[in-house]
């Protein structure tokens, strides 16, 4: 892709219709990508464990939790403001790109450098060495966030989502032959700074442009705002996402945080896999459409719909059969992460809606309000991890669930005030899908507790059995509840056209209108035709 024209201007896509075909196509690109992801992840955990001790591990993460913070300067929030701004031009990308390498390179040398006050802080000598190695992907991801950005905002997310899944598998490759070598926790590291490496090669072959040296342009200025109020919220929202592990490592030990996370790891799985991967699809979308538009809103709204249709589903199936999945997933031993799972289940759905609310805030351009209300976020959560703490990790996942109901609507209220956004559209919206998924998961769980004993089997294949008897029996529920409130059966009409249009077809696959961003790959690259899913 080449992204600016002779003039230096980054054109816009196509008209609305054509926008919501791409927008809808990229959403489906990209939770297939993150499922893809996924999968790689998972092999390399199985084939990793196998060949590392959980002191490589361990070592390598007590440097990634301190890295990420600054790894992700820039990727939150440079991304976001050449994303939404409703024009920019090759200049205003060549200085935010100088601007963004530089921090990355004064930020590679702190953290290389703080290096030995980590490892005097840990008592282990071999992280200050790790650490010098892993500041190395600080710089070079700086250097590929304006190319993945331009691709962003063109919204060619089969791009950038076959970037990430062979960034990824690189990464896995190198740590899976390494450690097979004998390199111990190195290999890991290594992985790390070949993904890195992988995916800024990638962006650069994917988006043929080359920055400018640094120059005057007016904007300049309000996209730094923009993007540091946005690093910002990623800094508030990453404390509140950390401080459970704190207090549940520090209040009850090693063992009950052990637990604990395997089931914050099921939790959080689903906004991993869902509402973040679709986030920059979402924000491409509505910072297209004119804020104050009757488009603009019905877009939004119908999101909306769709998330809360499958976010409550899925929140509520995860709570009937979240136990057994875990017991499949890591077996008899992580019983008790299943007990705390049921109390992260009904937070699920929500969570999902309440994310959406970033969308609104970042198609807009007020990352500063997204900022603020990450405060309120944190504050809340803290709050109410602090007055939980007493039940333990049971409690914490209460308390996790309990944020999300209190605070899901005066977010969304919040972000839709500039706007003037009401709350009352989005509660006819997503009313009947939380009635149904409450009605449907309570029959569900009358008639599981009417089952034959015989069924409670603690086996995995019962497990297995369950899983699939419970889904089956609470997707049938769910449906006929939201038919039944609906009074007719416009959900299922609604997602099944939904899904059709996710799904490849030649009609979609037609190049950029004149005016549009000029695309200059040979025929014979894969990922030049929309229809193929990658």
């Amino acid at each position: 892709m080449r992204p600016f024209d002779k003039d230096g201007i980054f054109h816009p896509t196509d008209d609305a219709l054509a926008l919501r075909r791409r927008a809808v196509r990229g959403a489906g690109i990209t939770v297939f990508s993150a499922g893809a992801g996924l999968s790689v992840q998972i092999v390399a955990t199985v084939v990793l464990a196998r060949l590392l001790t959980p002191n490589d591990f361990g070592l390598v993460t007590m440097v990634t939790t301190f890295s990420l913070l600054l790894i992700n300067f820039g990727w939150n929030g440079f991304t976001e403001a050449v994303i939404q701004r409703e024009t920019i031009d090759r200049f205003m990308v060549s200085n935010l790109f100088w601007i963004n390498a530089g921090a990355g390179a004064l930020l590679t040398i702190g953290f290389a450098s703080a290096g030995s006050l980590l490892a005097r802080f840990y008592g282990d000598a071999r992280v200050a060495h790790v650490s010098v190695a892993i500041s190395i992907t600080i710089f070079i991801q700086t250097l590929s966030v304006q190319h993945l950005a331009l691709l962003k905002r063109a919204m060619l997310f089969s791009f950038t989502s076959a970037n990430d899944i062979v960034s990824r598998f690189v990464s896995v490759m190198v740590s899976i032959l390494l450690a097979w070598a004998g390199w111990g926790y190195w290999a890991l590291v290594a992985g790390n700074v070949a993904q890195t490496l992988s995916t800024c090669v990638g962006a650069w072959w994917l988006c043929r442009w080359i920055p400018s040296l640094p120059r005057p342009a007016a904007g300049t200025a309000a996209m730094v705002r923009f993007a540091i109020s946005t690093y910002g919220r990623f800094i508030a929202n990453y404390c509140t996402w950390n401080l459970d592990n704190l207090l549940v490592g520090w209040r009850f030990g090693p063992v009950s945080l052990g637990f604990y996370k395997k089931a914050f790891d099921l939790f959080a799985l689903s906004a991993s896999q869902l509402v973040a991967p679709l986030t920059s699809v979402a924000v491409s979308a509505l910072s297209r459409l004119n804020r104050t538009s009757t488009e603009f809103r019905r877009s939004l709204l119908g999101a909306l719909e769709i998330t809360a249709f499958v976010g409550m589903a899925v929140g509520a199936d995860l709570t009937l059969i979240g136990k057994d999945v875990i017991r499949v997933l890591l077996g008899p031993k992580w019983d008790e992460s299943g007990s705390i799972f049921m109390f992260f289940g009904p937070g699920i759905g929500v969570m999902l809606l309440y994310y959406t609310h970033g969308w609104i805030h970042l198609s807009i351009g007020r990352a500063d309000r997204w900022l603020r209300w990450g405060l309120v976020e944190f504050a809340t959560t803290a709050t109410l991890f602090l007055l939980a703490l007493h039940w333990g990790p049971i409690g914490i996942a209460m308390a996790w669930t309990a944020s999300y109901w209190i605070l899901t609507l005066p977010s969304l209220w919040y972000a839709g005030r500039p706007i003037n956004l009401g709350i009352g559209p989005v509660v006819a919206i997503v009313w009947r899908y939380v009635v149904a998924s409450w009605l449907a998961g309570g029959l569900a769980e009358v008639i599981i507790h009417r089952l034959p004993s015989s069924v409670a089997a603690p086996s995995v294949v019962a497990a297995v059995v369950r899983i699939a008897a419970i889904s089956v029996m609470f997707g049938v529920l769910y449906v006929g509840a939201a038919i039944l409130l609906h009074g007719g059966f416009a959900p299922l009409v609604q997602l099944s056209r939904l899904v059709r249009e996710l799904l490849p077809h030649r009609s979609s696959s037609k190049s950029f209108s004149a005016g549009a961003v000029n695309l200059s790959l040979r025929s014979s690259t894969p990922a030049a035709s929309s229809a193929d899913p990658l």
